[in-house]
Formats: structure tokens, C-alpha cells, sequence
């Protein structure tokens, strides 16, 4: 079955990139901050489960593509200020963002985000008052502490999210809540002095690579390209290397 659904494929994506503008560069841009999502490595260089995917996602449409770094609260802008021509960064697929960009197909399933707390630390998250809830700024996460319990709690943004768990370890905060692929390892890291707490929360869809709406062709190419993907299990293989989850994707 899989044979004959990559033999579909194929070209589909040879069409797809055909309308792409691939004799330029396309340029993708990564927060680096967001581990293993997307970190700098020892040499400054973008690394992680979505450069790696991002690079394979490239090789399989032909298309010349370099990384930039960017700062999370100015990703979007900057898309579509024509700064670059993709968003590769742990970027949730969301009805608010629709309204000003497009996304490809979803490339990671729709993750939990979790409550982390320091070791011994009480926490109901039934009921959350008077206490500092650490988020990173402009994301799903951010946006549900707020409007969940802004009320009775101090919401504190952070630039990054190593940010705000940084402010955890030091006492800052009382909580933080970010995606499960984020906290995890941040939790294995930790030897025991940060802890889950409370219920997981699923807030909005999968990931997805941001686009400018008029860039039909390469959200065309990235999308067969991601099918393709799928359909041979490498996507699967990519997040069982980095999150040991899954299969999700393939039949």
C-alpha cells in the first residue's frame, strides 16, 4: 500500500515544486530557543527536530533553502514582511493565526502542554490563585493562562521559554506551562528538581510550517513533500529520534 501511494506522490511533488520558485533561495526561520524543536548548537548553529525536518522537507521538494535565526514575538511580522518564506519553530495551528498566514499540512500532532512546578511544590490546577504563572510570550499557552486564570493569578511572559523555566529554578515563578515536547526534556534534565503538576491541557491543533497566503506553490511543494514523509514512515522515525513518541503518520 505504501508503494503504490508514494508512486501517487511522486508526481504530485514533482508538479508542485514545477510551480515553486525554486531557482531562488527559500529562506526558513527558526526561533532556536525551543528545545528539541529547535535550539543553537555548541557552534551557533540552528539544530533539531525542525531544521532536520525543514532540511529534509527542502531535499525532497528540490528546493534551495537556507535557515534564519528569529525571535519568537516577531516571527510572524516578519513573514509577512517578506524577511523570509517559512516559520519552522514549534508553531501551533491556530484559527488566529489563519486570519493572517497559512500553514502547511500539520508536521507534529496536536502536544498536551503541561504544568511544571519545582520539586515539593503544591499545586491544584483546578483552582490556581495568587500565584505567578510563567509563559512564553505570543504563544497557545500564553494566551489560555490569561484567559483561564488571569484573574486570580500574575501571568508572566517570557521572551523564550528557557526564560521562564529559568525564572522557575530561581523561585520567580510558582508554575510554568509550555508544550509537552518542550517540558519533558526539561523535566529529564533537571535530576528530580522540576516536577509535572496538575492535568495535562490540550490547547489548539498540530504544528505546521508558516507561509504568506499569496505562496501557494511552496505551500503546495512543502505540503506533497510532507506527505511523502508520512507516507514512508521518515516523519515518524524524525519524532521517535527526538521525542521518542509515536508512530502517528504512518499507515
Amino acid at each position: 500500500m505504501k508503494k503504490q501511494l508514494l508512486k501517487i506522490m511522486i508526481p504530485a511533488l514533482s508538479m508542485a515544486v514545477a510551480g515553486a520558485a525554486s531557482a531562488q533561495t527559500v529562506r526558513l526561520a527558526s526561533e532556536g530557543a525551543y528545545a528539541p524543536f529547535n535550539y543553537m548548537d555548541d557552534s551557533g548553529t540552528l539544530a533539531g527536530f525542525e531544521i532536520d525536518l525543514g532540511n529534509a522537507l527542502c531535499e525532497r521538494a528540490e528546493l534551495d533553502c537556507e535557515w534564519v535565526q528569529n525571535e519568537w514575538d516577531s516571527m510572524i511580522p516578519n513573514l509577512v514582511a517578506g524577511n523570509y518564506d517559512g516559520i519552522l519553530a514549534g508553531m501551533t495551528i491556530t484559527e488566529e493565526r489563519l486570519q493572517t498566514i497559512d500553514f502547511s499540512d500539520e508536521y507534529f500532532p496536536p502536544d498536551p502542554s503541561k504544568f511544571v512546578v519545582l520539586k515539593g511544590t503544591p499545586l491544584d490546577t483546578s483552582a490556581l490563585s495568587g500565584l505567578k504563572i510563567g509563559v512564553q510570550g505570543g504563544t497557545i499557552q500564553a494566551a489560555y493562562a490569561e484567559e483561564t486564570y488571569g484573574a486570580d493569578n500574575d501571568i508572566l511572559s517570557f521572551e523564550t521559554g528557557d526564560q521562564a523555566i529559568a525564572d522557575l529554578a530561581a523561585g520567580n515563578v510558582d508554575v510554568v506551562l509550555a508544550d509537552g515536547g518542550f517540558v519533558d526534556p526539561v523535566i529529564e534534565g533537571s535530576q528530580g528538581a522540576i516536577v509535572l503538576a496538575g492535568d495535562e491541557v490540550l490547547i489548539g491543533g498540530g504544528m505546521g510550517v508558516g507561509m504568506r497566503k499569496d505562496d501557494d506553490a511552496l505551500e503546495a511543494a512543502f505540503n506533497a513533500a510532507l506527505a511523502s514523509m508520512k507516507a514512508d514512515g521518515s516523519l515518524d522515525a524524525l519524532i521517535q529520534e527526538y521525542f521518542n513518541r509515536g508512530p502517528f503518520y504512518a499507515d
